[in-house]
Parts: structure tokens; sequence; C-alpha cells
């Protein structure tokens, strides 16, 4: 009787796998040059108008490169009003406000995130719906306040101020952090012997320090930017940053190079305070992208 083999199994070359196209990848690249030409095109243009004769700046044919470039607008926007004054006090209040904000925001976002109590659900509905309010909405009711608290053209009152709309984005950001670091490290520091304190800032505190940094510079730079409350709860002697801008704006008209000189001096705080943070705040914005 005779047995039959099987064909021996043949091991051919494995299946191609279809590449992605490449043109997608082009049109992703393409969508990002666009985002980034949109959103750089009008620091090119402060930059450039900055820099230019100021007869240049009301040229009706403005060109896209300078063929003059001059410093005479930094002196025209340093003459024409105080500038030091305005930027010290918004320097002091964005910094107390993000210091504060951080300090009461941790322990309020903590206590969200790590403990069950009564009424957490509605403290995180309610630090939602505060955010939800429009500014504008509550310039009167603040106006009020202040004036009854005796805190009207005062820095302490314009920084209790910012901190009503700044604390809420701080504990809710600050919460997204948090939750994504695993109990387990805490629980595993107090086996070890450590406090439930001292887990925290062995253990956690460390690993939320990006995410504290992140939290920090977008909170200073809603204070820094902040024009409405400033203009309308501070005096023209106790004016911030974003107010003193208004100076350039007269009866003649408009000075655009001397006021573009200004908001280039403006922002070079915000512009070194990145420098100095930029890795903390990178590690900070991915923080929680990828779980375990």
């Amino acid at each position: 009787m005779s047995v039959t083999k099987a064909p021996a199994a043949t091991h051919g070359p494995a299946p191609h796998r279809p590449r992605k196209p490449r043109k997608s990848k082009l049109g992703w690249n393409l969508l990002g040059l666009l985002v980034f030409v949109t959103a750089g095109f009008p620091v090119y243009w402060m930059l450039n108008t900055a820099f230019k004769p100021a007869k240049d700046a009301i040229d009706p044919n403005p060109h896209f490169f300078p063929t003059t470039f001059t410093l005479e607008n930094f002196k025209r926007a340093l003459d024409i009003a105080d500038f030091w004054g305005p930027v010290t006090r918004s320097l002091v209040v964005s910094a107390v406000v993000v210091v504060i904000g951080i300090a009461v925001g941790l322990l309020a976002a903590l206590a969200i995130s790590r403990f069950a109590f009564r009424g957490r659900k509605i403290v995180i509905v309610g630090i939602l719906a505060v955010q939800m309010v429009p500014l504008v909405a509550m310039i009167i009711p603040v106006f009020l306040l202040l004036n009854d608290l005796g805190q009207y053209d005062k820095l302490s009152g314009l920084i209790i101020t910012y901190l009503t709309f700044i604390l809420p984005f701080t504990v809710w950001t600050l919460r997204g952090f948090i939750v994504n670091i695993p109990k387990e490290l805490e629980e595993a520091a107090q086996v070890d012997g450590c406090t439930p304190t001292g887990a925290f800032l062995r253990v956690v505190f460390p690993l939320l320090a990006p995410g504290m940094v992140a939290t920090s510079v977008y909170g200073f730079i809603q204070a820094w930017n902040e024009y409405l409350y400033a203009l309308m709860l501070m005096s023209q002697q106790n004016q911030t940053a974003t107010v003193w801008l208004s100076n350039f704006i007269t009866k003649n008209g408009t000075e655009y190079a001397p006021m573009m000189a200004g908001s280039t001096m403006m922002a070079v705080p915000i512009v070194v305070l990145f420098l100095l943070v930029q890795r903390k705040m990178a590690a900070g914005l991915t923080a929680g992208a990828v779980k375990g």
C-alpha cells in the first residue's frame, strides 16, 4: 500500500503591506505649514512695523520685507508715557496671581482628585460653570464689590479679580495631571514608611512639576494679557502694560509704529519665560498622553 506524502510547505516572500501614500503625509505637512504661517504672520508683521520708519507703517502699499531699519519707534514708545511703571505693575500682578493660583489650585485639585467627599461632583461642575461665564458680564458686580471693600484702583483688588477666572482654570488643569498619576505610587511609598504628606512630596510632586510649570505659564499669560478689567478697575496712574498701549491712540489717530514697538517690548517677558521653562513646558503638555 503506497502512502502519498503531502507536499512540503514552501516559505515564500512575506505578503507585501501597502504603504501609506506619501500624498497624505505631504498634505499634513502643508496643513502644519499653513497653521504656522497663519499664527506667525501677525508676530512677524508686528516686528516688521516696529523696526520700520513711522511713515512706512501707514504706507497704503506696505512692503512685506523691511527696506529700512530704525530704533526711533522704541524711543518714541518710551517717551510717550511711563513704560517701566506699567510693566512692573503687570509683572507683580501676574507673578502674585500665578503663585497664589498654583498654591491654592494645587490643594483644591488634589482634594478633588484623591478624596471622595459629599458634593464633589457639584464642585467640579461649579468649576466648569465659572469658566463658562463671560468676563464682560461680571464687570459691574466686580466693580461694585471692590468699591465696597476699598480695593478699587489697587493692585490687590486687581489680583483678587484675576484669581476669579485664573483659579478655576488652574484647578481644572492640575486635576487632569493628578488623575494621570497612579495612586499605587503613593500607596507603595506609604508602605515603605512615608506619611501621606511625605508620599505626596517625594513621589507625586516631582511627577506633577511639569504640569505645574505648564499651568503657571498659561496663567501668567492670561494675567499679563488681560485688558478689560485693568482698564475699568485701575486709574491712569496705576495702569498696567496692556492699558499703557492705549496711549498711542490719540485724537489725531493711532501711532502704529510706536505701538508695535511697545507691543514688541511687552512680548519680551513672555518670550523670556518660555525660553526658561520650555523643557518643563513640553513635558507638561505631553504628560498623561501615554498611560502606564
